[in-house]
């Protein structure tokens, strides 16, 4: 039921002729959290975007031993794009697996599924469930967790979950992250594709991602979505009533003002969006508190996102951060004995 990703490294990028940043997330996920596995980056002409890994091409990737092709795009809608169709297909002629994130599966096109037959090389669909999960039960379970919650998607929550995971190694504390989405998967090699589970499933899903532990044990589990996108709520409450989390960590960007693709729809205020979670994680655990926020401050001056934490943080008091600007340790401090 876990999807195991195995893949075989180092890996090579895909980029395409991607433009929108976010778009670009796994790729750049990969490359800041696993550069070890990575040996370069792919790009088509007109793409405007990098992860800062070498640009090659294909052969010149399998020359210096690349063993997968990962495609590093996560767009809306989660296709696969046609123009991609000629380095997947070069990828395995050149011996290398090919992995993919995308809602559309690479074993679904049936040139790219039979030339992969016939060389035996191994298309690798992470974000496919095959639906056998368990419904939820909403019990306690032994040892402790930490859920990032988000006023929207694609703001950090997966950045914010790895950095606080290195953090509380750091500190000595058992910690292990547990992925639920596509690039977090790829990353930890292990994980449940949450947006591909059958609604009913979801909470259940989680409960068995993260079982019982020692009582000193700290699952650090990947949030979703947003309960305040219209498109993505039933995923993230799901998670929310699965994860029965003890610590809650806030996600937000503070430049956005509109819902990821959702133009008609504003980003929520910290304090709606705070209660409304809390309000979520405490029916399966009773004492669910929020441990800190994590602000998205890329777009900001260093000077104005100092500013904006300290702010914030004395206004809810609690720990106010941006984990890639300042790390996580003033919201590790503040978890709960």
């Amino acid at each position: 039921m876990m999807v195991k990703a195995m893949l075989a490294s180092p890996y090579l990028l895909y980029l395409g002729d991607v433009r929108d940043p976010i778009s670009a997330k796994t790729a750049r996920g990969i490359a800041v959290f696993r550069p070890e596995r990575c040996v370069g980056q792919y790009r088509l002409p007109g793409c405007t975007l990098s992860v800062g890994l070498p640009d090659l091409t294909p052969a010149e990737a399998a020359a210096k031993g690349a063993r997968t092709l990962v495609l590093g795009i996560a767009n809306h809608g989660g296709y696969i794009d046609e123009a991609w169709l000629p380095a997947i297909m070069e990828a395995l002629e050149l011996g290398m697996d090919v992995a993919n994130g995308l809602h559309a599966k690479l074993a679904d096109i049936a040139p790219v599924r039979q030339r992969a037959e016939e060389l035996g090389r191994r298309l690798i669909d992470v974000r496919h469930s095959a639906g056998n999960y368990p419904v939820g039960k909403g019990k306690r379970r032994q040892g402790k967790r930490l859920l990032t919650v988000g006023t929207d998607c694609s703001i950090g929550k997966m950045y914010t979950s790895l950095l606080l995971e290195a953090e509380m190694k750091k500190q000595g504390l058992d910690a292990e992250f547990a992925a639920t989405g596509q690039t977090g998967i790829l990353i930890a090699g292990s994980g449940v594709p949450l947006d591909a589970v059958i609604s009913d499933f979801i909470s259940g899903s989680i409960e068995w991602l993260t079982p019982d532990r020692d009582p000193d044990h700290w699952w650090v589990i990947e949030g979703q979505g947003s309960l305040f996108h219209p498109s993505y709520a039933g995923v993230s409450l799901g998670l929310l009533h699965g994860a029965a989390a003890d610590a809650l960590v806030m996600c937000h960007e503070p430049t956005r003002e509109r819902m990821r693709h959702m133009p008609d729809y504003p980003v929520p205020g910290l304090s709606e969006a705070m209660a409304a979670n809390l309000a979520a994680a405490r029916l399966t655990n009773p004492d669910a508190r929020f441990v800190g926020i994590a602000l998205n401050t890329q777009h900001m001056k260093p000077d104005e996102a100092d500013l904006l934490c300290r702010v914030i943080g004395q206004e809810f008091h609690l720990p106010c951060v941006d984990p890639v600007r300042h790390g996580t340790a003033p919201i590790v401090a503040n978890l709960p004995g």
